[in-house]
């Protein structure tokens, strides 16, 4: 363990000359990061199989709502890959939570706006009406996470947690 692990783990410990200690992460932030990584997670899952079911069970019928699905499901892996990785405060985690986001607004605009664009529905359908709504809610609350905890020090990955 090096010291900045030392640091990392309970606070204690003199960071390197020139770094700034990192704040110890509290054992409650480390709870609701576990509990957002699942979240994450269960959607990367279920997403990446409806996907992959549309797609192999007929691409034809609805190619642009099946792709959707395959992006969304890509989405909520790289959030959860960046947070296990980079922790809650890597710049990679925002941008992600910000490009999911963006395609929740997007397709859940264009869904209502424009019914017959998609012959099927997608995860972001009615902004994840089909999911009850938790596609609409995951990145705004991952976000605002994210942006209350960026400020307090440098990343922590859960492995090192």
């Amino acid at each position: 363990m090096t010291q900045d692990d030392a640091v990392l783990e309970d606070g204690a410990g003199t960071p390197a000359d020139g770094e700034r200690p990192a704040a110890a992460p509290t054992r409650a932030s480390r709870g609701f990061e576990v509990v957002l990584i699942m979240v994450y997670a269960l959607f990367a899952l279920s997403a990446t199989a409806r996907s992959l079911v549309q797609i192999l069970r007929g691409f034809e019928q609805a190619p642009l709502a099946y792709l959707l699905s395959l992006a969304a499901a890509l989405t909520y892996i790289a959030v959860t890959v960046a947070l296990i990785r980079g922790g809650r405060r890597s710049p990679v985690v925002l941008g992600l939570c910000l490009v999911e986001l963006a395609g929740v607004l997007l397709v859940g605009t264009l869904t209502y706006a424009l019914p017959g664009l998609f012959a099927d529905a997608t995860v972001w359908t009615h902004y994840g009406q089909g999911y009850g709504f938790v596609p609409l809610a995951l990145p705004l609350i991952a976000l605002v996470y994210v942006l209350l905890t960026r400020r307090a020090g440098r990343a922590t990955p859960i492995a090192a947690a």
